[in-house]
């Protein structure tokens, strides 16, 4: 089940606004053109910023989520992207270049879901194709910052911010929402913070090889960038 902010329509609709610039697209744009990707599938596309930006480039480009209400923003934005809803392991036959996963889209998965999504990852890609996607690294401890986060009013919308628990690898938070009319929409979201051998173990478990792996520009610092090939 996704997050309130994703899946309510009145947050879908105040995301882009509250989610601010992305500074950390142009390195998956660079990636595509690195790994000369004329087809991507982005995961957990969410309002379809990357998705967008990569059609735009003229790639044939599929976009998958399954908060249906910040999907039908992204459908509002680009009808050249197929938009689809569900998530990486209810994914149709497709045969893409690269795979990607920007934000916090590899940290929601907690459990067992990670590593079947990393098997829908492997089967939506032709043989040798790429993945792109980035994790936080957990020895930076990026909520203690997140436990001082001011409140801040954008589009009329008091957006605050509450640090619930830090339990690892799983650290969870609130996000509460109050608009003009009076009400108040909350959003509950918990993390999972993995080490790069444990994602990079995770990887060639299901199928891959570590290409490399890199700084955020965003973030310098502060979390790992994988890019891994499909090997088997």
């Amino acid at each position: 089940m996704p997050d309130a902010i994703f899946a309510d329509p009145r947050l879908a609709k105040i995301y882009d606004a509250f989610d601010g610039p992305r500074l950390d697209l142009e390195l998956y744009l660079g990636i595509a053109a690195e790994v000369e990707a004329r087809s991507v599938l982005d995961i957990g596309c969410g309002t379809g910023r990357l998705a967008v930006l990569l059609a735009s480039s003229g790639r044939t480009v599929v976009g998958v989520d399954p908060a249906l209400a910040s999907l039908e923003i992204a459908r509002a934005k680009e009808s050249r992207v197929t938009w689809i809803h569900g998530d990486a392991t209810t994914l149709p036959p497709m045969s893409v270049d690269l795979a990607t996963m920007t934000g916090n889209v590899a940290q929601v998965f907690l459990g067992d879901d990670w590593e079947a999504t990393l098997r829908g990852v492997h089967g939506s890609l032709r043989p040798g194709g790429h993945f792109a996607f980035e994790t936080r690294r957990p020895e930076e401890r990026a909520w203690e910052d997140w436990a001082r986060v001011k409140p801040r009013v954008l589009v009329g919308v008091r957006e605050q911010f509450d640090l619930l628990d830090v339990s690892m690898p799983f650290v969870s938070f609130r996000h509460t929402y109050g608009f003009p009319d009076g009400s108040v929409i909350t959003s509950d979201s918990t993390l999972r913070f993995r080490s790069r051998a444990e994602v990079s173990h995770s990887l060639v478990r299901c199928g891959f090889e570590v290409v490399d792996v890199r700084d955020a520009p965003d973030r310098p610092g502060r979390e790992h960038v994988f890019l891994a090939r499909k090997v088997s």
